[in-house]
């Protein structure tokens, strides 16, 4: 996928799920609610019961989604999950060679930064996009609103303690989109794997952003 794709995948849809499961049915059934509900960027973490199963498995059965990857920590990981079929990958960290190696194969990798040198290190290594990385440690929306300044030119997504509510405050921070995890899968309706109350979550989250797009 090149980079302008990715990016106006990103701009169209604004919003990320990220599902960690620790049994690939249950991820199976995560991912579906949130595609019936509309959403089109799947994130399957690496530490994610048989993730590359799963990841195939998804590409195969939403072929309407973009299904990729994140807790990515090494190169090796990284080409599993390529052979896995992932569109995408995120990594919780700058690393240079897990980059090159995204780079090298058409991936479209984002990188976990925090501090503007490490967000500027990672754009400049090549990162697709940068993701900041706990944002809910460091000031939430009012940080990425306060890195516009010197760092506009640079599309980051915030993860980590994003909320339903807060999504859009983000996106008018100037974040290129979002994701989010615990909230799209509330470990209530989990338990009671209600699929319909997921799916709604993520259609309420889409349709806030087709409207304010």
């Amino acid at each position: 996928m090149v980079l302008d794709s990715w990016l106006q995948l990103l701009q169209q849809y604004r919003a990320i799920a990220i599902i960690r499961s620790s049994q690939i049915d249950l991820g199976y059934s995560m991912a579906k609610a949130v595609a019936e509900g509309g959403m089109r960027l799947i994130e399957i973490t690496w530490n994610s019961d048989r993730a590359g199963n799963l990841i195939s498995q998804l590409r195969s059965q939403l072929p309407n989604c973009t299904i990729g990857t994140g807790t990515i920590l090494t190169v090796d990981q990284l080409k599993d999950a390529i052979s896995g079929g992932i569109q995408f990958c995120f990594t919780p960290h700058v690393d240079r060679k897990l980059i090159e190696t995204a780079i090298a194969f058409d991936i479209p990798i984002v990188a976990g930064a925090l501090t503007p040198t490490e967000i500027v290190t990672a754009w400049q290594a090549g990162a697709s996009c940068v993701k900041v990385f706990p944002v809910d440690a460091v000031g939430g929306v009012s940080y990425i609103k306060s890195l516009q300044g010197p760092l506009k030119e640079i599309p980051l997504i915030p993860t980590g303690g994003v909320t339903l509510e807060d999504t859009s405050q983000y996106i008018a921070a100037g974040a290129i989109a979002v994701g989010l995890a615990g909230q799209l899968f509330p470990k209530h309706l989990l338990d009671a794997r209600n699929w319909d109350a997921i799916a709604d979550r993520a259609k309420t989250l889409q349709e806030k952003f087709v409207r304010e797009i």
